[in-house]
């Protein structure tokens, strides 16, 4: 791969943040009994490992493209070593060290995801992420809707209406009012003409002899209006008898 230096060597002194940076030393490969690997500056700009003789020098003594590459720890005369290995044939590993062991691992960390390999391998599972989740949320506004309509169930059934009850006039009762004595109050008949639903026929089978049914209200509206048609045909005939007088 040709690279073009210049252009390389301004992007790598350019003031552009770096992804890390930090002192590490070159040591050799694997095995390798060199006693003292010199130490260099390395600062990371996204996918290109750039170092310097010093952190004040410039311009970059090389380059360590990070593609096609694994990084991990191994064994090297200094201690806190990892090398940066390539898949490709013929390619040698870099193997650098650390200062200690929290450097080690942060070097590790950021140049394992510093290739646009992963970068890519992460896009594609964030938008995987994002797709669930948008399903997720697609699932759980349509839910509610579901469990309301679910919840209300059919409408309720009205009660079917009732027949006006009215009283009788002083035009129509006449002497057959008259003629029937008043019922006593303590005793009341219930009505003879009443017309209940099966739904509110009596629990018991039968109606008490002092009031019926309270589950049926026609029932129960016809028993007590009685008492009051009574005492106005007991008034009519009073006022009858003492016209007469």
């Amino acid at each position: 791969m040709k690279l073009n230096e210049q252009s390389v060597a301004h992007y790598a002194m350019s003031g552009s943040p770096a992804d890390h940076e930090g002192f590490l030393r070159r040591c050799s490969t694997p095995g390798g009994r060199q006693p003292a690997a010199p130490r260099c500056w390395f600062v990371l700009k996204g996918n290109l490992l750039f170092y310097f003789e010093g952190q004040e020098s410039r311009p970059p003594l090389g380059l360590i493209v990070l593609e096609g590459c694994t990084v991990e720890l191994c064994e090297a005369p200094q201690e806190f070593a990892f090398a940066i290995r390539f898949d490709a044939p013929g390619l040698r590993p870099y193997v650098l060290a650390a200062e200690e062991q929290e450097a080690q691992e942060a070097w590790v960390k950021v140049l394992s995801r510093a290739s646009f390999g992963y970068m890519r391998l992460l896009v594609q599972e964030l938008e995987g992420q994002l797709h669930e989740l948008q399903l997720s949320l697609a699932s759980r506004s349509s839910a509610p809707r579901s469990q309301a309509r679910a919840s209300a169930g059919p409408p309720p059934d009205r009660p079917p209406p009732q027949p006006e009850e009215g009283g009788p006039s002083a035009e129509t009762e006449g002497d057959e009012g008259a003629a029937k004595p008043p019922a006593p109050v303590g005793r009341r008949r219930p009505a003879e003409n009443w017309a209940c639903s099966p739904a509110c026929l009596p629990l018991n089978g039968g109606d008490s002899p002092v009031s019926p049914e309270t589950s049926c209200f026609p029932k129960l509206h016809d028993w007590y209006g009685q008492e009051i048609i009574n005492l106005r045909r007991e008034w009519l005939q009073s006022r009858a008898l003492g016209g007469g007088l």
